[in-house]
This record gives C-alpha cells, structure tokens and sequence, in this order.
C-alpha cells in the first residue's frame, strides 16, 4: 500500500508545447493517500488515462513528480514500482488455465509453490473463480476473464497500489453492480490503494470514497459524491454530475445581487461582496434539478414559469421549465401534477450557487 503524490505534474504529447492546449495534463499537485478507494472520472480525452499511465510508469511526464510514500518514483522502472493495472479489455493468457494466470505473478517471484496455491485459492473465492481454476482462459466469458485480470494483481503482497482504468466496459450491464460491489468487497479486506477510472459517474459513486474529477486536463475538484452533488466547485462538476445535471443560467450584476431575464435573484450581504471584489463578468448561477421548489401560488421569491414537457420516470418525474429565454430542469415526486398556469420555481439560497469564471465563489465561514 503506499501514499500516490503528484507533486507540478504536467504532460505533453508534443516536443514544444507552445500553449495550454498542447497539453494532456495541465500542471497540478494531488495527492491519494495510503489504503483509500478513489475514483478518477471524467469524460473522454480529459486525460484520465494519461493521468493512470503516468502513474503506473507505462509513460513518463513531461514535467514535475510522482512519489510513492515521499519517494521519486519518475526513473524506476515500471515492474519495479508494484503497482498492479486492470486495464479496459481483459488482458489473460488464453493458453494457460485460470489458475496458472492468477499464479503467473507470484511464481516471476520465486514465491513457492504452498504459498502460490494458498493466494490464488484465497483470491479466486473472493472473485468467485473456484469452479473455473482448471478451465483454460480461451474459454472464458469477458466478464469471467475480466476477473482473472483483477485477480492477478490481487494476489500479490507487495502491490503498492492497484490502478482500473474502465474496467467494467466490456462487462454486460447486468453484471456491472455485482463487479462494482465485489471491488469494494476487496478493497475494504485488503486495503490497498485503489484508483479507479471512468466516464461513468454511477460507477465511481458506488466504488470510491473519494472521487477527482478531471476536465481538460485538470482536476477540478476531489472531493465525496456528497460533495460533488450537493457542491459543485467548478460548472463542469455541477454539468457531468448528476441526471439531468445542474442547471446553469449566465447572469449580470444587479443592485440587490445578480439577474437575467428580467428576473432579479437576490444575494446575501457577504456573497455580494464577495461579487464585487471580482471584476469577471463570466458570472453564473446553477442550481440542481432537485433542489427547485415548485409552486402554484406566487411567494416572496418565486419567479414566474411554464413546463414545456414532463417526462415520467416512474420514481419521480422531471420538469423541463420555460424562465424568461431559459430552459431548466426540474425534478419533483412521482406524484406531482400541476393545477393549472402559471407556476412559480423558487431557488432556495442554500441550494444556489454562484460562479465566477466556471469556478464556485464561495465565503469564508458560510454554507453558500
């Protein structure tokens, strides 16, 4: 198990970046601490896998560190930093058994014999391989070898870490949440540093503790999916996460706060100084679907609205809102059915956030 430090790690495919665009990996510091289950979500080509490579030591960075428990790792050699990868397609040997794949790394060790069948009969009950020990891997479902895959790096003792990079794509869906739940099954009796890539926010919610979230190059914000959901720190958080995800209104300042539309939403006193502190004018509010209190009567607040469209879930139904020149989602109880125009969507303070340059503007001290 060991601490993963990214200490000004940059990467460029090109010999002279010239621009921030030249580059895959924009510089940043992060840190995965000892023993944790993380996830690093992103859409494609924000670089996660770049970011994975770099790590495991399949590719070096243009600039800055890598460190495993404080130590340089940069010029040792991939085999020789234990880190054990699962990559998106299966990688067995179709010619030898699941049993001799999952021995494979123990006996490069020397490890002997009584301790290879220990490990390999205790990681194949985990991953439920029993019956499939004496079966040749060419033989194999993708989920079934996916699985050997993962269970080679989990028989080793010396793993510092064990990095996924979209390991569940070619599993069938109906299978994905028992993987999903036998890996952190794994993590919680092992305890090893787990990091986990993927597009899917589902995925990373149900597997990490902690998820990073990438965008262009970056990681924009670490946090729980508590966090990411309830406190977006930049747009693209408050965008990728969630169903539908939060909505997003371009806004000017007003007198009392800011406005658009017509429509004035007030701010409070600490926020809108915090406001006039900035110059940007690139200013936005979101506010998440579930967090839209709808109402038939006008009240303090309340901005007049009509629905365009209901789309019934079964569970809940979503809202699509029509708000002076804006198209917002709405997400209200299976049970809801509007009495008539007009409607009123009121923005609870709590729930509104406000960010200037994609990035959350919050107040020392506050819950905003």
């Amino acid at each position: 198990m060991a601490e993963i430090q990214l200490r000004s790690l940059a990467h460029s495919y090109s010999k002279e970046p010239k621009g921030r665009e030249d580059y895959a990996i924009r510089r940043m510091n992060h840190i995965w601490e000892q023993g944790g289950a993380y996830a690093l979500l992103g859409p494609s080509g924000c670089g996660k896998s770049t970011l994975l490579n770099i790590i495991s030591g399949l590719l070096s960075p243009s600039e800055g560190e890598v460190l495993f428990d404080g130590v340089k790792v940069n010029d040792i050699d991939t085999r020789d930093r234990n880190i054990a990868q699962v990559f998106q397609f299966p990688v067995v040997y179709d010619s030898m058994s699941v049993f001799d794949n999952l021995a494979f790394p123990l006996r490069n060790q020397n490890v002997s014999e009584i301790k290879v069948r220990k490990k390999v009969n205790e990681v194949a009950e985990i991953l439920e391989l029993e019956d499939l020990l004496k079966r040749k891997a060419r033989n194999l479902t993708a989920d079934e070898k996916q699985k050997v895959s993962m269970g080679r790096g989990l028989v080793r003792d010396d793993v510092s870490a064990i990095l996924f990079d979209e390991p569940l794509t070619v599993i069938d869906p109906h299978l994905k949440w028992k993987l999903r739940r036998k890996l952190k099954q794994i993590h919680e009796q092992f305890n090893i540093t787990m990091v986990y890539v993927t597009h899917d926010q589902l995925e990373a919610s149900t597997f990490a503790d902690k998820i990073a979230v990438m965008y262009e190059g970056q990681v924009v914000q670490f946090g729980t999916p508590r966090e990411l959901f309830e406190k977006p720190a930049h747009t693209f958080v408050g965008y990728f996460i969630g169903s539908p995800g939060m909505n997003l209104i371009d806004v000017q300042r007003s007198e009392r706060g800011v406005c658009f539309d017509g429509f004035e939403l007030p701010l409070n006193e600490d926020l809108a100084k915090q406001l006039s502190s900035l110059e940007s004018d690139n200013i936005k509010v979101g506010i998440r679907p579930e967090f839209i209190c709808m109402q038939e009567q006008p009240v303090e607040g309340a901005l007049p609205c009509d629905i365009n469209h209901i789309e019934d879930l079964g569970t809940h139904k979503v809202l699509t809102l029509q708000l002076g020149n804006q198209v917002l989602k709405a997400i209200v109880g299976e049970d809801y059915e509007p009495d008539g125009l007009p409607l009123y969507a009121c923005f609870p303070e709590q729930w509104l956030k406000l960010y200037v340059d994609e990035y959350l503007v919050e107040v020392q001290g506050s819950e905003q």
